[in-house]
């Protein structure tokens, strides 16, 4: 994993109707995500946050029952055009969100550079819905399923290509909480999921090692996509969307460790992150302990 890192804020919170997550790169920086990266790597640069549109709240409903589709497909090709311009600097793109719409405009400006860049989506949710099959209209829930190509053309043909993955080269980790329409497509795309009971049956050093494996013979770059409501709300609760029963703190640096061995990332990303629902920036915190053991932090 390279020690050049470019840190990159997106206070995005127009993928979903609850306020606050936008302040999620400020609640990150401020439980000491930068100081953690610099200890652990050589280089890092904060090129601070991205400037959000606010929308006409009279038309942030758009069409296809998507809600401020513009404002974040303007957002999306912002992140898509940075991420892209700091991967050809030979930089590794850390990307704070922000809620998970902002994922969007991460795997446009990732995915151009991978013939087949693999995902790691560690989440209580899918995020394979559509316009179709969205029970609310939020984008947060979308942003696997347009960098599959499914959804709205404004957002799938974001950056000027389409897909931006495949479906074979993904891997869900933590899923407990799927619409009907995200299952179907799971099943008619063959996505690869680890739900809550795969974590508890086969325990997550299988599960990772597993998906470790998958991935390495597939892939030539691997994103890492981590939503903190992928973790229990007892131990992350400033989340816009908490699914009791969800993995642990112990679980979740374990793998991370184990992704920092493999040395198989090529890009991160932490969203989700709300300080307005937390208990004490508690969420924040745990994110920023999760990247102490994904960039090589060790106890010995």
């Amino acid at each position: 994993m390279q020690d050049n890192m470019s840190i990159i804020g997106v206070p995005m919170d127009l993928g979903q109707s609850r306020r606050g997550v936008d302040m999620g790169p400020s609640a990150l920086r401020y439980a000491g995500a930068i100081e953690k990266l610099q200890e652990l790597k050589n280089d890092i640069h904060d090129l601070g946050d991205i400037a959000i549109a606010r929308p006409d709240t009279a038309n942030a409903v758009e069409a296809s029952n998507l809600k401020n589709l513009k404002q974040v497909m303007e957002a999306s090709e912002e992140l898509a055009s940075i991420v892209d311009q700091e991967i050809k600097k030979n930089r590794f793109p850390v990307i704070f969100g922000g809620d998970h719409s902002i994922s969007i405009g991460s795997l446009a400006g990732i995915g151009r550079h991978y013939e087949n860049l693999g995902v790691i989506w560690y989440d209580a949710h899918g995020d394979l819905n559509s316009s179709e099959t969205s029970p609310s209209g939020n984008i947060h829930g979308m942003p696997l399923a347009v960098s599959l190509g499914i959804g709205h053309e404004k957002l799938t043909n974001l950056a000027g290509y389409a897909p931006k993955i495949k479906p074979e080269n993904i891997v869900i980790i933590g899923a407990r909480s799927l619409d009907p329409g995200e299952k179907e497509l799971i099943r008619e795309k063959g996505i690869k999921v680890y739900s809550m009971h795969e974590i508890d049956r086969l325990g997550m050093p299988n599960v990772m090692k597993e998906s470790i494996d998958y991935l390495k013979g597939r892939t030539d770059g691997v994103h890492l996509s981590l939503d903190l409501d992928g973790l229990d709300p007892s131990e992350a609760p400033g989340v816009g969307t908490p699914v009791i029963g969800g993995v642990t703190y112990r679980e979740s640096h374990l793998a991370m460790e184990m992704l920092a061995e493999a040395e198989i990332l090529t890009s991160a990303e932490f969203v989700e992150v709300n300080p307005i629902l937390d208990d004490k920036n508690k969420t924040a915190a745990v994110a920023v302990g999760l990247m102490g053991s994904l960039f090589g932090e060790k106890l010995k």
